[in-house]
């Protein structure tokens, strides 16, 4: 168990892989001991002596690299168990303690098998890129579990029999019951790498957006780590305690106590690909350059003072490329000198950057030894920004910017993300979404977005960037941002003149079409007592036939217009409903805009407002829902909420009316948005859509049993805020 304040120091380094150690595990026999494998084809078991660790034997059997390792534990026929490896010719192989050669060699898999994990009674699960993973019992494969969409990185088998879990590449992690998924967990959003289990209930999970999460096996995720600044290849948990350990690409392995970064350890490597605990207490790490390195919190096992000297040796002749970004953003013209290093560091592991002699070097501080040690030197690190030097993580997301943005001067700072693939509307949208901001300065946040990612220079960055620390050059909503603005200007129309003028010729709109259409949102916002006329519909219905990557705004005033009873009836009558849906189902596409995606959604839902939308909506019911649930793959909240907005509006619907195919279709949509959703508010729609269409009907309440819903939403019965979650959940488990 990791103890309290100790710090863990080398104990020793091991060579004897010929290429990068790709897995690691710790063996039963003998007692202490470890077994590594490597893209050298082989694996290897090592047994402790008196100052570290013996090789005691080599196996090979693979004909391609071996990527991960398992112990089968004992049995009448095997007392010592098993040793299993995976590797790149899709095989598995099966070897006793004491012999080179495998015992047999299980095949099946269609791609590299990159993980392993043993059960009780013999079983052993694998994931393959294949995107399959499979349960084997002795040389029999007993069944394959599909559902993921790309390469399982992660398999585990739990302590209660029967259940198992898959990390996979297209950012979910299953749970599996007899080989049937009976949980999706959905929060991570990078590829999952590694999973390491705490308790019968509880299990953590690493992964490419350099986060660990902490979940109950019921669904929830618990908690979020960050700490990394790239992708984390491997997670560990210390015996008998909830302390973890994890390593990645950020060359650093670090160790997690009480849910904090505790201690950072540099390697002289830059992918640090595995790590184990042993019964001890003593991490071992293996990386790309081949060796293996044990470390430990036992003063009695640490290594020599010149074992270790020699270790900070190597690593601080490491070179450090900033394309990682994990030393952040890099200027060597601002950066101090030597002197830099006489001011003590305020906690373990952090880095500082200093000039000596042209050069810019690395260092990184210890608490316990209460020094900066050089972890490297970095090279090509001369005026590298943000623009050359990569991504900014942030929340273990990448960026391609993080602007700091004060909405006013006493009032907290926010952060906004934005990648410059990303619609500046709507990442000006969700910010103030999502943190309840006046939803008044969408036009000048999304200005500002624009206006801050227009060909960047690299003198030009220091001032037109936010400073973290001074708040020099903040940008504060209602400020003026650089360039005029007409005062007023109203968001939506503003923004299609912008993007008229951009359009290619045939789509292009006159001032005068411009001027209907304003007229047409004063209108319909009930801003003027005018009725909209034939000729403000007719330029609408050209505006919201843009081309796809121009149209957002001319959705956007469809979206406020269609609850205009006038817009309702011309859109959704009997002569224009045929196209008018075919065009709004176009923008439902997955692979679109999220912008579109959204605010088709909202349009929809906003045709239930008057009759002639509801009877047009009621009619195309299975093709809208069966488009619309497309969009739950998108991770995007907003999406969500309208989504689920828009179930709820079938759902009061189709309560009025004895539909059994209606609700039958509304019940699985709920069943199958519930299981990626994570929004609170998009959960609450969900459920007062699942209590209005089995209330006072036996037959809905039967369907949305067989469907397992009651399972699926009885964790959402102990949420404390908001509380209205917690009491239409127990309403709703009431009804069932």
């Amino acid at each position: 168990m990791a103890g309290e304040g100790s710090t863990f120091r080398l104990r020793c380094s091991l060579l004897g892989h010929g290429q990068d150690v790709r897995g690691l595990t710790r063996g039963l026999f003998p007692e202490g001991s470890f077994v590594s494998v490597s893209r050298d084809r082989t694996a290897r078991l090592w047994a402790p002596d008196s100052g570290g660790f013996t090789e005691m034997h080599c196996m090979s059997g693979h004909s391609n690299f071996v990527s991960c390792v398992c112990i089968i534990p004992p049995s009448d026929l095997y007392p010592r168990g098993l040793i299993a490896t995976g590797g790149n010719d899709h095989n598995i192989c099966i070897f006793t303690v004491d012999n080179p050669a495998p015992l047999y060699v299980l095949k099946g898999h269609k791609n590299t098998v990159c993980s392993l994990s043993s059960g009780k009674f013999g079983t052993l699960l694998s994931g393959s890129w294949d995107t399959t993973a499979k349960v084997w019992l002795n040389d029999r494969c007993m069944m394959t579990l599909q559902g993921h969409t790309a390469a399982i990185w992660a398999v585990k088998i739990l302590p209660e029999q029967g259940l198992m879990l898959t990390g996979s590449a297209d950012k979910t992690i299953k749970l599996w019951k007899a080989g049937r998924c009976e949980r999706t967990f959905t929060g991570h959003e990078d590829c999952v790498r590694g999973l390491a289990i705490l308790s019968e209930m509880e299990f953590l999970s690493c992964a490419n957006d350099a986060s660990v999460r902490r979940w109950q096996i019921t669904g929830e995720c618990l908690q979020v780590y960050y700490g990394h600044t790239n992708y984390i290849y491997s997670i560990s948990v210390f015996p008998h305690c909830k302390d973890f350990v994890t390593t990645g690409e950020d060359r650093s392995l670090r160790i997690w106590k009480q849910g904090e970064c505790a201690q950072t350890i540099r390697l002289p490597a830059q992918s640090v690909w595995c790590c184990c605990v042993l019964d001890n207490g003593d991490i071992v790490v293996g990386a790309s350059d081949g060796i293996i390195r044990v470390f430990t919190e036992s003063l009695e096992r640490t290594a020599s003072a010149e074992e270790i000297q020699a270790f900070e040796n190597e690593l601080a002749q490491a070179s450090i490329d900033p394309k990682t970004g994990d030393l952040g953003d890099i200027n060597a013209d601002d950066l101090p000198g030597r002197e830099h290093l006489k001011d003590p560091g305020t906690r373990d592991g952090q880095t500082r950057l200093i000039k000596d002699n042209g050069k810019v070097e690395a260092y990184q501080w210890s608490v316990s030894e209460g020094r900066w040690i050089k972890i490297g030197d970095v090279v090509g690190s001369s005026g590298a920004t943000q623009q050359t030097s990569g991504k900014v993580l942030f929340e273990g997301k990448e960026y391609d910017y993080v602007f700091t943005i004060d909405v006013n001067e006493n009032g907290p700072s926010y952060k906004l993300p934005y990648n410059i693939t990303d619609d500046p509307w709507l990442t000006a949208y969700n910010f103030l979404q999502k943190n309840d901001l006046n939803p008044m300065f969408l036009d000048q946040v999304a200005k500002f977005i624009m206006d801050n990612t227009k060909g960047q220079t690299l003198l030009s960055t220091s001032n037109q960037f936010s400073d973290p620390f001074t708040g020099a050059g903040r940008y504060v909503p209602g400020s003026s941002s650089g360039s005029s603005t007409i005062p007023g200007a109203d968001p939506f129309t503003g923004k299609l003149k912008e993007l008229n003028g951009s359009a290619a010729e045939e789509h292009k709109l006159t001032e005068d079409d411009l001027i209907i259409l304003e007229k047409l949102l004063s209108a319909t916002c009930n801003t003027s007592t005018e009725t909209p006329t034939a000729q403000q519909l007719q330029t609408l219905w050209r505006a919201i036939n843009w081309p796809e990557d121009i149209v957002f705004p001319a959705l956007d005033i469809l979206r406020l217009s269609v609850r205009h009873p006038t817009v309702n009836e011309n859109f959704c009558s009997e002569k224009e409903h045929v196209q008018f849906i075919i065009l709004l189902l176009k923008f439902l596409n997955p692979k679109g805009k999220q912008a579109n995606q959204l605010l088709a959604l909202r349009a929809l839902c906003n045709c239930f407002v008057s009759h002639a939308g509801q009877k047009l909506m009621m009619e195309q019911r299975d093709e809208i829902m069966t488009q619309a649930i497309e969009t739950k793959s998108g991770n995007n909240k907003n999406i969500h909420i309208a989504l689920a907005t828009l179930t709820l509006n079938y759902a009061v619907c189709l309560h009025k009316v004895n539909n059994v195919e209606g609700k039958a279709q509304c019940l699985s949509v709920i069943s199958t948005v519930m299981e990626v959703v994570q929004d609170l508010e998009a959960i609450f729609r969900l459920l007062v859509a699942l209590g209005t269409l089995i209330s006072d009907d036996t037959n809905a309440v039967q369907l949305a049993k067989s469907l397992g819903v009651d399972s699926q939403i009885k964790k959402y019965a102990s949420v404390s805020e908001p509380a209205k979650v917690k009491e239409c959940c127990r309403f709703v488990l009431n009804l069932l």
